[in-house]
């Protein structure tokens, strides 16, 4: 089966990206974010998906443009169904939905989750920009490269994996079988890591989102200057909420001694919060590898950006303890293009969605 083109759509939070691929190739990668929630601390969902509105008819022409394709090579046209913010899913989807009809396509829904995990399957093609790179808006006249050729591939994990799927949302351990083949084995109890991370940073007064700025700083810091309590949670399931209450009272204990502790330790205080968030998460993934005794474990998901974790599993690759995949940066965050490569896999099996199918904004991988 050739010429499977993909357009691919995401807006399940505060971004909105297009992307296409086509035969499993990825000809173009196109997101607008949304500065205005800064100010505020974190995602306020109105206007999330009143900017996605404004945001999701260039977003998608320019994907398309620089994909050097027309609508009319399109053979379906996914998106993410969620999970997510109902009112920015619903922008996503309403307009993926306009378009099949207007184009007389397949829909193809598209898990969010499950799209960061088979956002390792991405192939670029020979011209294209550094692997995972996003295009923002906005863009400069001129097409893109057409896929002519094949960049070096990179490597994919073979079936069965484990996955660490971590974000703002979720902490999980997913065993994958296939890419419609997906079991949680691990999950977090309460406050996922990537959440632990951006509320410690805003306890900070450091802004947001905090995982960028905690990442930053840490490289800064010495990473055994504090000590944070650790849960102690049976099987593999993860928990962040005693963590951070334990970075909460230890601010709260010292600021009452130097009122300018947190400025004069900030880059301390983020290596240690990072170090002791890594190596939970470490731990538990380590016991579910031996386990399952399933060595391939890849990484996905925005905190997969982190560089104390990156080089957690560049280490055991080094060791020979696993054998690691970690996605190039572009592909960490929300993006359209795992989207897109979920729905070529779906394409293939001829798994449509129905155009009433409406989206949600909860539910498992």
């Amino acid at each position: 089966m050739n010429n499977i083109t993909i357009l691919g759509i995401e807006s399940s939070c505060d971004d909105t990206s297009a992307a296409v691929i086509r035969d499993g190739y990825l000809l173009s990668n196109v997101t607008a974010s949304q500065q205005v929630h800064e100010e505020y601390g974190g995602v306020v969902p109105e206007l999330a998906s009143r900017a996605h509105q404004q945001n999701i008819l260039p977003t998608v022409d320019a994907a398309v443009r620089r994909a050097g394709i027309s609508l009319g090579d399109i053979s379906a046209v996914a998106c993410t169904l969620g999970p997510g913010l109902m009112g920015s899913l619903l922008v996503g989807v309403s307009f993926a939905k306009g378009l099949c009809v207007s184009l007389g396509c397949p829909l193809i829904s598209v898990n969010h989750l499950q799209g960061h995990v088979l956002a390792h399957f991405i192939r670029e093609p020979k011209n294209c920009p550094p692997a995972g790179v996003v295009e923002a808006l906005p863009l400069s006249k001129g097409e893109s490269p057409k896929g002519e050729g094949v960049c070096a591939e990179r490597p994919v994990p073979e079936y069965p994996f484990l996955c660490l799927l971590v974000s703002g949302g979720n902490s999980q351990i997913v065993r994958v079988n296939s890419y419609k083949d997906m079991e949680i084995i691990g999950r977090t109890i309460d406050d996922a890591a990537g959440e632990t991370i951006d509320k410690c940073s805003k306890f900070m007064g450091l802004g947001y989102p905090g995982g960028p700025i905690i990442d930053r700083l840490a490289r800064q810091g010495n990473p055994k200057a504090f000590t944070f309590n650790k849960p102690h949670i049976a099987g593999f399931d993860y928990s962040f909420s005693g963590l951070k209450t334990s970075f909460l009272y230890t601010l709260r204990d010292k600021l009452a001694d130097n009122p300018d502790f947190i400025e004069q330790n900030k880059a301390d205080l983020a290596a240690s919060l990072e170090r002791t968030v890594v190596e939970v998460l470490i731990d538990k993934l380590s016991k579910a590898v031996k386990a399952t005794g399933i060595r391939r474990v890849a990484v996905a998901g925005g905190v997969s950006a982190n560089t104390a974790l990156r080089q957690a599993f560049v280490a055991r690759q080094r060791s020979g303890t696993w054998q690691t995949f970690i996605p190039p940066f572009g592909y960490t965050t929300d993006n359209a293009a795992m989207i897109a490569i979920a729905g070529y896999y779906k394409y293939q099996d001829r798994d449509f969605c129905a155009i009433e199918t409406p989206p949600f904004s909860r539910i498992s991988i």
